[in-house]
């Protein structure tokens, strides 16, 4: 087998569901214009570090200097059957009911690295990314023909739809890149378009974060707008409404790699357990998990939401 075929096999046998290689070449200038329109009109909200970084985000070689190639993989999240609860007292982003992704995924890119580097080329270097490094991951799995970006912003490959995460590994060693993705249009779909609770999203591509209940749940620092709270509902962490609208998604399969830890007790939380929950309490719970980023505050700033105890 070709050093390519070794590599993506190895990458399927760490748990990883799909596997493209592309170039680190910087970026199309096209994606990087319209992320620069996209924050000059405020559609970021208040995530000031997507401000940041801008030209490392497009070129991988400002990453990892000497930078040629780039390994793009996809972790399927899509939940058994028998792990979704219907009529739940809260509502979870299905991402958010595993453990943190960030480690998962960059324990197994540093496995790919080591296999790399000891059965392939030694003396090569490595830069083992996931979303918290800033990466326009979704152009980069697109170049490596992973799927394309939907009018909902998503990576979406039309055999697995969009539930998946996924993680880059950008090394100095040279590799024959896949063919890119062609860019799938939506056409009049809108179907996720129609199903945003809060309106985030246009016919037009264009998204607004600070209309996002992904945005309001999760980032957002301080007081959510009375505006969007009816919409919220009992969500507590995210929302899938605009990936489960997306007609690719009836083709995914569900995940494969159970080693990646699903919590399907999250979804029996109520409110009063929120609100009387102690810093010890969410501690244990959410151990390991993005709730550890949200933090408690939010966490009962959100619970406040639907029992309409928010005074904010």
């Amino acid at each position: 087998m070709t050093k390519e075929a070794d590599i993506k096999q190895k990458t399927l046998e760490l748990g990883f569901d799909a596997v493209g290689i592309a170039t680190a070449d910087p970026v199309d200038a096209g994606h990087i214009d319209y992320f620069e329109g996209w924050l000059d009109a405020g559609f970021a909200a208040k995530m000031g570090y997507l401000h940041r970084n801008i030209e490392k985000r497009f070129d991988p070689g400002q990453l990892l200097k000497g930078a040629r190639s780039v390994i793009c993989v996809a972790l399927n999240y899509r939940p058994a059957a028998d792990e979704l609860s219907e009529d739940t007292p809260v509502r979870i982003a299905r991402f958010g009911q595993y453990e943190d992704y960030h480690p998962f995924i960059k324990d197994r890119l540093f496995q790919l690295a080591e296999f790399i580097k000891n059965g392939i080329e030694d003396g090569i270097r490595f830069k083992a990314c996931v979303d918290s490094v800033p990466i326009a991951e979704r152009a980069l799995a697109q170049r490596a023909g992973l799927g394309f970006i939907g009018r909902n912003h998503m990576l979406i490959n039309p055999e697995m739809g969009s539930q998946f995460l996924l993680g880059e590994l950008i090394t100095t060693l040279e590799l024959e890149p896949d063919e890119p993705f062609a860019q799938v249009p939506c056409g009049d779909c809108g179907r996720c378009v129609r199903a945003c609770p809060t309106g985030a999203l246009s016919f037009d591509g264009s998204f607004d974060a600070r209309k996002c209940i992904s945005y309001l749940t999760i980032e957002e620092p301080d007081g959510i707008p009375a505006e969007f709270k009816n919409e919220i509902g009992n969500r507590i962490f995210g929302c899938d409404e605009c990936i489960l609208a997306c007609p690719h998604e009836l083709n995914g399969a569900e995940r494969k790699n159970r080693d990646f830890q699903f919590h399907p007790e999250w979804q029996n939380l109520n409110p009063d357990q929120i609100q009387t929950m102690t810093e010890d309490e969410f501690q244990k719970i959410f151990a390991d998990s993005g709730f550890i980023r949200l933090g408690l505050d939010r966490l009962k700033r959100n619970a406040r939401i639907f029992t309409n105890t928010d005074q904010e």
